[in-house]
């Protein structure tokens, strides 16, 4: 089954979840907190993507700083037991153009931790990069290597809480617990859409808690549909204890452009775009 990239809704969801005060709608006949998250959470992102991703991480006085990725996705399926690879390459800010960062990412139930790479134009010269951490930020972003991860749907517990109605809309509101033991998050509290068909159905909000069991962080997210396929518009992630944001815009999306496996080299990533 394909997913939607952790790391691929109408427009108006994102200012709805921001800070709309919710009241509970009437109780009525939902699905299960699981079958809410395989309709809504696991979301078609195409066999492959070319785009362009900002990115704007703003500190807790209000001071930004802005990156723009090239970026190069592919799904495999799981096989040779890899779940996707992703290339980025530097575009903006300037000394830093040229930058190449290069993942490959495995499917969760093969234990390996995802390889990486990163290609520094200065030096000419590729280096692997390891993650010790799978809550070590990405991109320096408030987003972790967890976050971008697949998760398999029974690595969690799921429970339908309520339906929200927020500004005319509704929304499924679903806690996951995790079954493993020290897991990145102790919960994670999500809003999918509510409409008239699960194909529409999509993760709007999410909170997550931290292992004592307070509030860490939330996303809100927008989506766009290309050629059918599933991907991030615009998401806002903000660390609540820290009050550090990151802001994610993806633009410029292709779908299903046929990239080559060569695309997903070290000969490429120093190559460049």
């Amino acid at each position: 089954m394909r997913k939607f990239l952790r790391f691929g809704l109408p427009c108006c969801a994102l200012m709805l979840l921001a800070g709309a005060h919710s009241v509970t709608a009437q109780a009525e006949e939902t699905p299960s907190g699981r079958e809410i998250v395989s309709h809504c959470e696991y979301k078609d992102p195409g066999p492959d993507q070319t785009s362009i991703l900002s990115i704007i991480l703003i500190d807790k006085d209000g001071n930004q700083r802005k990156n723009v990725y090239k970026r190069l996705w592919k799904f495999y399926q799981g096989d040779d037991d890899i779940f996707d690879k992703m290339v980025l390459f530097t575009q903006f800010p300037p000394d830093a153009k040229g930058t190449g960062f290069m993942r490959w990412g495995y499917v969760a139930s093969s234990g390996k931790a995802a390889d990486q790479w990163l290609y520094l134009p200065q030096l000419r010269k590729i280096r692997r990069v390891s993650v010790r951490d799978p809550g070590d930020s990405f991109l320096g972003s408030d987003l972790s290597y967890g976050d971008i991860d697949e998760r398999l749907i029974d690595a969690d517990e799921h429970k339908f809480l309520k339906i929200d109605r927020i500004a005319g809309r509704e929304f499924y509101q679903v806690e996951s617990v995790p079954k493993e033991s020290n897991a990145l998050y102790s919960k994670r509290v999500s809003w999918y859409l509510k409409t008239g068909d699960w194909e529409t159905c999509v993760r709007a909000k999410t909170d997550y808690y931290d292992r004592q069991g307070l509030l860490l962080k939330t996303a809100n997210l927008k989506w766009q549909q290309v050629d059918g396929a599933w991907v991030w518009d615009k998401v806002l992630v903000e660390n609540v204890q820290t009050r550090h944001k990151s802001m994610f815009s993806v633009t410029g999306v292709d779908i299903d452009v046929g990239l080559k496996d060569r695309q997903f080299t070290e000969r490429a990533l120093k190559k460049g775009p």
